[in-house]
């Protein structure tokens, strides 16, 4: 640009008043944005919070459910509490290895066919619904042999596959090829360049991953509804058992003619809220965390 071009017809020729008007009118709505689906999260989480405050209490995760009861002794959802530790624990167990072992695979091994077709593949399973990966875990292990917690940990795990391959597929991708190739002119194997120089520079993205498939399979109901949903009362730990989880119980319950259970339902509904803006925000911290460490070295 010439020095003329820098003068204020320059600039009038250039349309910069114009250009700055609808810059600052895409920022407004950006902000206005930002700010509804803030209010939006706001006015779920108070409606849910509010209707449920009543059996909001240590009683909602210390005293197991009574069915039938026509007193007005303390009641929980002890038994759901503990069947989704075990069922969505024991699914992260299953996700984890199979996710960034296939990440790894497409990123630093697979030819660039083969490298498309999985990339595809990842790509249809994460959008396939969760009722039916349910019905498929259904006839797959179910029928014949009757549901367990196990199973449903096997239908969650399906779920959080996709997303922990796909986030690790990216953060691998990230990784400089200078590192790769550093380490191979001296000698050092592929498979050992990847494990040692090429997944701890990962790691971050990978727990990030790893925590949003949890925050997003954490409140799946309809996988579990056909493989770990006939259950009792009592809190059970051993997941060769049915199970009860949070998302069944408060679809069992919101189905229930007791206004105490709908309050127990919605009480529910607010802990996996929390604890899904929690998982949220934890992600996001340890991505943060991890940029950093990438940056200072």
């Amino acid at each position: 640009m010439s020095t003329q071009d820098l003068t204020g017809p320059g600039l009038r020729l250039d349309h910069l008043p114009r250009r700055k008007r609808v810059n600052r009118t895409m920022e407004g709505l950006a902000w206005l944005a930002a700010a509804i689906a803030i209010a939006i999260l706001g006015v779920v989480v108070y409606s849910v919070g509010q209707r449920g405050w009543s059996e909001l209490n240590l009683n909602l995760i210390t005293k197991q459910p009574i069915n039938f009861s026509l007193t007005n002794a303390p009641q929980g959802l002890s038994n759901a509490f503990a069947g989704t530790i075990v069922i969505v624990g024991i699914a992260m167990l299953m996700a984890l290895p199979a996710g960034i072992l296939v990440a790894v695979y497409v990123n630093e091994f697979a030819p660039a066919p083969i490298r498309s077709v999985i990339t595809l593949v990842i790509d249809v399973l994460a959008g396939v619904p969760a009722i039916v990966i349910g019905i498929f875990v259904f006839v797959l292990l179910v029928v014949g042999s009757g549901q367990s917690g196990l199973k449903g940990s096997f239908s969650l795990a399906i779920l959080m596959l996709p997303f922990v391959a796909r986030t690790t597929i990216e953060v691998l991708a990230l990784v400089p090829n200078a590192l790769r190739e550093a380490s191979l002119a001296l000698g050092v194997p592929r498979w050992r360049t990847t494990l040692s120089i090429v997944l701890p520079r990962a790691i971050g993205g990978i727990l990030t991953g790893t925590v949003l498939a949890v925050a997003r399979v954490a409140g799946e109901t309809a996988p579990l509804l056909f493989t770990s949903s006939v259950v009792g009362v009592q809190t059970d730990w051993n997941p060769a058992h049915a199970l009860q989880t949070i998302p069944v119980a408060i679809f069992e319950l919101s189905e229930s003619p007791d206004p105490k259970d709908h309050a127990r339902a919605w009480a529910a509904g607010f802990v996996l809220l929390i604890f899904i803006l929690f998982a949220s925000l934890t992600a996001r911290w340890l991505a943060t965390r991890n940029a950093r460490k990438l940056a200072g070295r």
